[in-house]
């Protein structure tokens, strides 16, 4: 009796562990040439790093899959994300360690002609925690594409970050644009929630 106990145990803590596997973090361009100094600097950038770098240490105290997403910009006229430049660089608050996931990307959507999806089929992943930047075109194409192709995606809104935007001579400030975006976003192909809920729950 008592060694169908323990077996049982060990199938309960075994899939206990595949389970909590299949939760990964995704950390869509977090680079310098989004902050201060950079070449394309968004509003509350540092702020929402912050948030991300909470949430990347929980995933690492948890011992959860981490991707970090890289945009190298390969497009004729581009003005940020150069190749070989410090504005590339992933920054300082979220920089990858030893073990962690880099999937560089020439396009919005961190699915298109990179081996993001591959690498989430192999480690079975069916949770995505998004966060990253920004919010109004790589954030909104990943998390879109993530839905699309049957993940359950987490969008931690506090660690996005948006620039102003504008259209027929009316501007909407970066905070509105993360706000207005996350919402969208909410709707359908994700749920939104804020670091500090995140981590507590």
């Amino acid at each position: 009796m008592r060694k169908k106990i323990s077996t049982l145990f060990l199938i309960i803590t075994m899939f206990g562990m595949v389970h909590a596997k299949q939760k990964a973090l995704i950390i869509i361009d977090i680079q310098n040439d989004y902050f201060e100094g950079g070449n394309m600097p968004l509003v509350g950038s540092h702020e929402a790093a912050i948030k991300a770098k909470d949430v990347l240490k929980y995933f690492r105290e948890k011992n959860l899959p981490i991707v970090h997403i890289q945009h190298i910009s390969n497009r004729e006229g581009a003005a940020f994300f150069l190749p070989g430049t410090k504005g590339v660089e992933i920054y300082d608050l979220v920089r990858p360690v030893e073990g962690e996931q880099i999937i560089e990307k020439h396009f919005p959507n961190s699915f298109l002609q990179t081996e993001l999806q591959s690498y989430l089929s192999e480690k079975g992943i069916t949770e995505l925690v998004i966060c990253g930047m920004m919010t109004s075109m790589c954030v909104d194409a990943t998390v879109r594409a993530a839905k699309d192709f049957g993940y359950n995606c987490t969008l931690i809104a506090d660690a996005c970050a948006a620039p102003d935007l504008s259209f027929d001579d009316k501007v909407i400030g970066g905070l509105d644009v993360n706000t207005a975006i996350v919402g969208a976003l909410s709707y359908y192909y994700a749920r939104a929630i804020k670091s500090e809920d995140f981590i507590k729950e």
